[in-house]
């Protein structure tokens, strides 16, 4: 596959992920900062949730890359990496979910590498990818405490399709950790006029 490459961010292509994945991955930081936690309520702007400001601390989720080794080149799901200056600087892994959307099972950039574009283009790939594969729609899944994942996914015209409050209890029964299930409908986009 040609690597995608973005005219705003022309150092940026996205190609189908190699046997360099792992040491990418492990070799990188996904970290981010918590200053609050949202309300999230589904049809509201994230600027509108109320917040609940905590002390600063640094999140990482673990992520082990053998846990998707059986999704590279599979039929039913992929994984693609971004390139900036040709260096490997995030990642996205995408299947079909059980529901029939396409599913983001995993979206992460290397923290000195944000602000360039490249969660954008990988949701932008992996939105190509379920549109190739006649899917109504893509789908996700966040946090309350990422706010700024958040934004993006409302930038990028995601809508919120629910809330669980209950998703992270099993981890931890005080968390005041949220799921949010994002979604992009195909069908509510206007489609591109037939010559």
């Amino acid at each position: 596959m040609q690597p995608a490459v973005n005219p705003k961010y022309p150092g940026l292509a996205i190609r189908v992920a190699d046997e360099g994945f792992a040491s990418y991955v492990w070799g990188s930081d996904f970290s981010f900062e918590v200053r609050a936690y949202a309300q999230a309520a589904c049809g509201v702007p994230v600027a509108d949730w109320p917040l609940r400001t905590v002390v600063p601390y640094r999140k990482c989720y673990g992520i082990d890359p053998q846990e998707f080794s059986h999704y590279r080149n599979a039929p039913d799901s992929e994984i693609f990496m971004a390139y900036l200056d040709d260096q490997p600087v995030g990642h996205v892994v995408v299947s079909t979910n059980w529901n029939g959307y396409g599913h983001v099972d995993e979206l992460a950039v290397h923290g000195p590498a944000r602000r360039h574009g490249v969660a954008r283009a990988l949701l932008e790939v992996a939105q190509f990818w379920s549109r190739k594969k006649q899917l109504p729609g893509l789908m996700l899944e966040t946090q309350n405490n990422n706010l700024g994942a958040c934004r993006l996914y409302e930038r990028c015209g995601y809508v919120v399709g629910g809330v669980d409050h209950l998703r992270y209890r099993g981890i931890d029964a005080q968390t005041a950790e949220v799921a949010i299930f994002w979604y992009r409908l195909f069908a509510d986009e206007p489609q591109a006029p037939t010559v």
